[in-house]
C-alpha cells in the first residue's frame, strides 16, 4: 500500500533502529569489563635440601603447595615474615593462598642456604 497511510518505511527505520541499538547494548555490556583469572594451585618440590622451582611467579588469589620429597623436615619461612609453614615433615606437604602482591624471599630455617622466591602479581 503506498500513500500517507503506507507505515512499511517507518517499520524499517524503527526495525533498524532496534537492531542498532540490540547489537550496541550486547557489545557495551562487556566492553571494558575485565574477567580475573581463575586462581591456580602451583607446587614446589623439596627434593635434596632445594626448593625446585627456586623462583615461582603466580597471581594473587592463587595457591602454592610445598612437597617434602626429603627424607626429614624442612621448612618455607619468608625473610619477611609474612609466612611461615612451621614443620613440613618428610612426606608431607603445606599450603598457602596468597592475596598479597610482591616478591618474598623465603628460606627453610633448618637448612639456610635453602632460599627460594615467590613473586605475587
Amino acid at each position: 500500500m503506498t500513500g500517507p497511510f503506507d507505515v512499511r518505511p517507518l517499520l524499517r527505520r524503527v526495525s533498524f533502529a532496534l537492531v542498532l541499538a540490540v547489537l550496541f547494548a550486547s557489545v557495551g555490556q562487556g566492553a571494558g569489563r575485565v574477567v580475573p583469572p581463575k586462581p591456580r594451585t602451583h607446587t614446589v618440590i623439596i627434593d635434596a635440601t632445594r626448593f625446585q622451582p627456586e623462583t615461582l611467579t603466580v597471581r594473587a588469589g592463587d595457591t602454592i603447595v610445598w612437597v617434602n620429597k626429603d627424607l626429614f623436615p624442612h621448612t618455607a619461612t619468608a625473610s619477611n615474615s609474612t609466612f611461615d609453614s612451621q614443620i613440613i615433615a618428610a612426606g608431607a606437604s603445606w599450603k598457602l593462598t596468597v592475596k598479597k602482591k610482591g616478591e618474598f624471599a623465603y628460606t627453610c630455617l633448618f637448612h639456610p642456604t635453602m632460599k627460594a622466591a615467590l613473586v605475587v602479581k
